[in-house]
């Protein structure tokens, strides 16, 4: 069976998401039905839709007779919410998958740090910030709680926007890959002190204190 085809909708979403992600939108603008279907070439319905979906992802936010715009994503929220909220997750799941990790949770992982490897060649930052979220979400998920999992998801699409706001604070874009091989590296040990720090140095490289 081939693939089902992408919505209107879903295209669309994936299209808003890279643009705030990526600067184009920027906090603050505003999110007009009538200007994004004519730009997109999408009819209103379907915009409303996605606009209501971000919306729930944190992504946009609406305001009384201002309608929606997009969010803002300081770096007092990244530090201070964002931050420690994956802190807390990812210790725990890496924990609880780190003493006896599964093969194919092991294979998973090194085919997305290799596919990072591609990606930063290509300097394809959007692409990145998808497998970087893609590989933390593997190990979460092996970790078998799935309200743990829903956590996860409710703040994942801010996450993704700060992967890719932040991406310039590496010096190279292979920094990335080679970041998540360590973590993988340091899993396959089954060492769970390593882990945890690990886990602990990775989330909070490049946090800035100010």
């Amino acid at each position: 069976m081939g693939a089902v085809p992408e919505s209107r909708r879903d295209w669309l979403l994936r299209w808003l998401r890279a643009a705030i992600a990526g600067g184009e939108l920027k906090p603050g603008d505003r999110l007009v039905e009538r200007d994004i279907s004519a730009r997109s070439g999408v009819s209103r319905g379907p915009v409303r839709e996605a606009i209501m979906l971000l919306e729930q992802e944190g992504l946009v936010v609406t305001h009384p007779y201002r309608g929606a715009e997009v969010a803002r994503v300081s770096q007092r929220e990244v530090r201070e919410v964002l931050v420690p909220m994956r802190l807390i997750i990812e210790r725990f799941a890496f924990r609880e998958v780190g003493a006896a990790p599964e093969r194919d949770l092991l294979d998973r992982l090194a085919t997305l740090v290799a596919q990072m490897r591609t990606a930063a060649d290509g300097a394809q930052a959007e692409r990145l910030a998808d497998l970087d979220v893609e590989f933390h979400e593997a190990v979460i998920k092996s970790a078998g709680h799935p309200q743990t999992l829903q956590i996860w998801r409710t703040i994942q699409p801010r996450v993704r926007a700060y992967f890719v706001r932040d991406a310039p604070a590496h010096a190279r874009p292979d920094e990335i890959p080679e970041q998540h091989q360590g973590l993988l590296d340091v899993l396959r040990s089954a060492d769970l002190a390593a882990i945890d720090a690990a886990v602990v140095a990775h989330i909070e490289a490049y946090l800035d204190p100010s």
